[in-house]
């Protein structure tokens, strides 16, 4: 599969601000997958986007087998009050018996061995009682059972032609054992995407040197850089690059040339020494400026050539929620997959908001909690600066509240966005 070049027109829009339902429109229509594909072993294959259909071309198990160790029989052979078998064959995992098992007699058996012909049940042996007798052993095998008993049928788990997994789909641990099942030992998965991560401003230093006043330190790198290695992407470190316009310039054009993805973090306002903004407009295309939410406003959406831009703003929990909201869902569809919408559950609010902007769609930082009915409830975390990493990494999500409301009222319902 070759990749596809981004429509490449300007986007402007006849609004100051976009609404969470239009930006996530823009996003969708405007772009599409760009990345190639390759094989890889399937080893290797856990947390990659499948590129190709899986269909099973054999049923699983092959064959009907035992689910326990115990004893296997005709279930027409047995008595309502149980039956006394004549034991006339062993069988273990991996050495089936071509022997047809003769009327009333049994035949030992251990978990995952196939079915000798003509059994159709199996008794657990802790149900069973063995016995000598003239020197042949016996087994009786109590009642109560059902045909069938014990006993995984050819096909119970996949019947040949079964379509596993479709492409799109990012592989999981039980989706890579279901490959296994059946035979595969590679796949046909999207490259990973290649990402540029730039930090920008004069006052931003990375761990590891000391402060002067006036300055910070890169947190936003590193957030970002472990919610991309979630999605499983290549990523390149640009850096921190000083509120210098030609030297952004330079270094976007250069690394939109390698890169699928760029991301900076700050400049993306219009201040005099907001460079990001006037960098995307000199080198690409600006499709998407200005968003109607709190926090993440001054999120931008662009291209460079065939590199999609993406500016988050610069405070961590709007760079966070936008990538959360924006940016992750992007990777995945550039990178094969769907283009996924978080999933929402409604809860109880245990907090109060007296008055809230409308046509602003606002993410508070909740925390599930349990009250003294043992109902779920969220709470929202009491301070809402966008700079305040400690509201991140106390929460458990994210409180969406949608652009009509005006106030939240203590235990009314909204919906709560797990961080997962």
């Amino acid at each position: 599969m070759t990749s596809q070049p981004l429509i490449d027109d300007c986007f402007l829009h006849d609004k100051d601000r976009l609404r969470h339902h239009e930006a996530l429109a823009i996003l969708k229509e405007r772009l599409s997958p760009v990345a190639g594909t390759e094989m890889v072993a399937l080893a290797d294959a856990h947390g990659r986007i499948l590129a190709q259909n899986i269909i099973a071309p054999r049923d699983v198990p092959l064959a009907d087998n035992s689910a326990v160790d115990g004893y296997a029989f005709r279930f027409k052979d047995h008595e309502p009050a149980g039956g006394f078998f004549p034991l006339e064959q062993r069988i273990a995992a991996g050495h089936p018996s071509d022997t047809e098992l003769a009327p009333w007699a049994a035949a030992r058996i251990f978990t995952g061995a196939i079915m000798p012909p003509g059994a159709d049940t199996v008794a657990m042996q802790e149900d069973c009682e063995r016995h000598d007798q003239d020197g042949k052993d016996f087994v009786i095998i109590p009642q109560g059972l059902k045909k069938g008993a014990n006993c995984r049928k050819a096909g119970e788990d996949l019947a040949k032609g079964t379509a596993l997994l479709e492409p799109g789909h990012r592989l999981r641990p039980q989706d890579t054992a279901a490959i296994a099942s059946i035979g595969f030992n590679q796949v046909s998965v999207f490259k990973r995407l290649r990402v540029a991560v730039l930090s920008t401003g004069d006052e931003i230093r990375r761990p590891g040197t000391e402060l002067k006043h006036g300055e910070v330190y890169d947190s936003n790198h590193f957030l970002l850089r472990g919610l991309l290695e979630q999605v499983d992407v290549e990523i390149e470190d640009l850096g921190v690059l000083n509120d210098t316009h030609d030297r952004i310039v330079a270094t976007l054009k250069d690394a939109a040339s390698r890169s699928d993805m760029l991301l900076t973090t700050g400049g993306a306002s219009r201040g005099e020494e907001d460079h990001i903004l006037s960098a995307l407009d000199e080198l690409g295309q600006r499709h998407m400026w200005q968003l109607a939410i709190k926090p993440g406003r001054p999120m931008m959406f662009g291209q460079i050539e065939n590199c999609v831009f993406l500016g988050l703003p610069g405070n961590p929990v709007a760079a966070m929620v936008c990538f959360l909201l924006y940016a992750r869902p992007v990777l995945s569809l550039l990178g094969g997959g769907p283009f996924p919408e978080p999933r929402r559950f409604q809860v109880p609010a245990d907090f109060e908001v007296p008055k809230k902007k409308p046509d602003r769609r606002e993410f508070y930082r909740g925390t599930l909690a349990t009250d003294e009915n043992g109902r779920t409830i969220v709470r929202k975390f009491d301070r809402d600066g966008s700079g305040l990493i400690t509201g991140l990494r106390e929460a458990d999500g994210l409180i969406e509240i949608p652009e009509e409301a005006t106030a939240v009222q203590r235990g009314s319902l909204v919906d709560f966005i797990p961080f997962p």
